[in-house]
């Protein structure tokens, strides 16, 4: 019967899991670029299945199948890479993009130490020195891997390709990459990604980028408010669940023995 206390519990996790991802998107739901994430779990009986079945170390050896939990399990987490709402700002360098792919970017964290990120985040801008950077002052790459610098007394226009001119002359072009598999993404942050080993790197041939727009997160609030109730009510069952078992232990401790 104690068992039951620890499948309950088990729910409760999972329903706790699922309720972090959840505001942490509705958190965000108003960030640019942000793309929802979501949460997989996994039945006892599914992880049994699957270990009864699985004939790797030889047919004829034991296959321990560990400890034995009968309740759910915590899966991965998984990222939405869907395309969100674009809104209009008529910012030279602000830049959306239609279809796959992630602009470039060179980050420098706290330690002074530089690498590449990819981000769906096209709030750019001109810093002092006339470089494109991001809102937190990340340089924007070219199609070389170089940092982007303008003429900032002349004004830019940025075409579907991101090559930018100026005074009609093309001058450099936004590095637009995209990765053949998206599991081998690793988010960092709330909207950059970084490759994790064995992420094969392409150019992106479907991407379309629009200047003076922003993708805005892929965040439905209803839909999300939605699940919100689900899952509060689903943690509430197992709660009450956990309260009858107490309950009747407690009958079972402090009155049959009278019997």
């Amino acid at each position: 019967m104690v068992k039951g206390l620890y499948t309950a519990y088990t729910g409760m996790i999972n329903e706790q899991n699922r309720m972090d991802i959840m505001t942490n998107n509705l958190a965000n739901a108003s960030t640019v670029g942000f793309k929802k994430e979501g949460a997989t779990s996994q039945s006892f009986d599914d992880i049994l299945t699957v270990k009864l079945k699985d004939s790797s170390i030889g047919i004829d050896n034991a296959q321990k199948i560990g400890t034995r939990n009968p309740g759910v399990r915590i899966g991965e987490n998984y990222t939405d890479y869907s395309q969100g709402s674009f809104r209009i700002t008529n910012n030279t360098y602000d830049l959306a993009l239609s279809g796959e792919g992630f602009f470039a970017i060179e980050f420098t964290n706290k330690a002074n130490e530089t690498s590449t990120k990819y981000t769906r985040a096209g709030q750019f801008t001109l810093n002092k020195d006339g470089y494109l950077v991001t809102q937190d002052g990340d340089y924007v790459l070219d199609t070389q891997n170089r940092r982007i610098r303008l003429n900032t007394l002349i004004d830019s226009k940025i075409d579907d390709n991101g090559v930018i001119y100026q005074n009609g002359q093309n001058v450099a072009q936004i590095q637009i990459a995209d990765f053949t598999n998206y599991d081998y993404l690793k988010k960092y942050g709330e909207t950059y990604y970084e490759p994790l080993e064995g992420a094969e790197k392409i150019v992106a041939t479907d991407a379309k980028v629009t200047s003076g727009c922003l993708e805005m997160a892929n965040v439905q609030i209803v839909s999300e408010m939605v699940n919100l109730i689900s899952i509060t009510r689903a943690y509430e069952s197992n709660q009450k669940i956990i309260q009858t078992y107490d309950n009747t232990l407690e009958i079972a401790v402090t009155q049959l023995g009278k019997v």
